[in-house]
């Protein structure tokens, strides 16, 4: 039953490949645990994953929605009666804030790799680009995956991204990154194995293949690694976070940034301002005379 739910993922609800990996390793984790459904064994399984295994909130939670979309397909085939996994209780989550990079170490990062789109090796130019991609766009990962080169409209200087839910947006181009992309094109066009099919992946890798998600992980590392000013986690949700970040602190309507982002919902959207918001409370504490007095009266 278990094969039968994650192909209906697949084939129905067009989830990623990831995703469907990550469905079935909870299920048959849990398989191997218990021997039913039934409200005990899930609640008992809430204990392992917390007290045994040591694992945090976000990831018991994750393997409860797992399990409750399961439940919830077994219902529709007959198989259940109702979704047991609504009764239990979850651990609570403390809600984490999105980390982002400061502007001074990506304007840093653009200035140390300033000529490589002219000058440098392929794999240089492969980098660059995709950091500027992610960094000007916001797009996710897997968007920047399934671009291909008829998703670049040159004439229109936008890209056409299919996102989440098979969702189609499009994301305007700055100039410098609209430039970047032809040069970026023209480079890759004077290698043999470049696929220059409409349908071909608009970023390859040096053998003319679709990029994958552990690359494109190894490609940001690599490249942010080479900035001073950011030490922490290198990654390309953490280049989405921040190009949200800075348009927010700039001004941008939260409408706007949604739609850029492609996300379903705004409540997705304003996790952002609490970033902005803690930034704030952090320059009142350091310049506003009350609160350098401790809030007391007097100058």
């Amino acid at each position: 039953m278990i094969d039968r739910y994650i192909r209906y993922l697949q084939d129905i609800r067009r989830y990623s490949e990831r995703t469907c990996e990550i469905y079935r390793s909870v299920l048959e984790e849990y398989s191997a645990f218990a021997p039913d459904l039934s409200i005990t064994q899930l609640r008992n399984y809430e204990v392992h994953l917390m007290d045994e295994r040591k694992l945090d909130a976000r990831t018991v939670h994750l393997h409860l929605s797992v399990l409750s979309g399961y439940c919830k397909f077994l219902m529709k085939e007959g198989l259940l009666d109702a979704n047991p996994v609504r009764l239990v209780s979850r651990p609570k989550d403390e809600k984490r804030l999105p980390v982002f990079y400061r502007e001074e170490s990506m304007k840093d990062y653009f200035e140390q790799t300033k000529g490589v789109m002219e000058y440098g090796t392929y794999e240089q130019q492969l980098g660059r680009i995709v950091v500027d991609i992610l960094y000007c766009t916001g797009m996710r990962r897997s968007e920047l995956i399934s671009l291909n080169r008829n998703s670049f409209d040159s004439e229109r200087r936008v890209l056409h991204v299919l996102g989440k839910g098979d969702k189609m947006r499009e994301i305007p181009l700055v100039s410098s990154l609209y430039d970047e992309i032809l040069l970026y094109l023209h480079q890759a066009e004077s290698l043999k194995c470049c696929d220059k099919d409409p349908e071909a992946p608009l970023i390859q890798s040096k053998n003319g293949g679709r990029l994958y998600p552990v690359l494109v992980d190894r490609i940001i590392k690599k490249e942010l690694g080479m900035v001073e000013g950011i030490t922490g986690r290198k990654s390309p949700h953490v280049l989405r976070h921040t190009l949200a970040t800075e348009l927010l602190d700039d001004g941008t309507d939260l409408n706007s940034i949604k739609e850029l982002l492609g996300h379903s919902s705004l409540a997705a959207t304003q996790v952002y301002t609490h970033n902005t918001i803690e930034r704030l409370q952090t320059v009142y504490k350091s310049a506003h005379p009350r609160a350098k007095n401790g809030g007391k009266n007097g100058d």
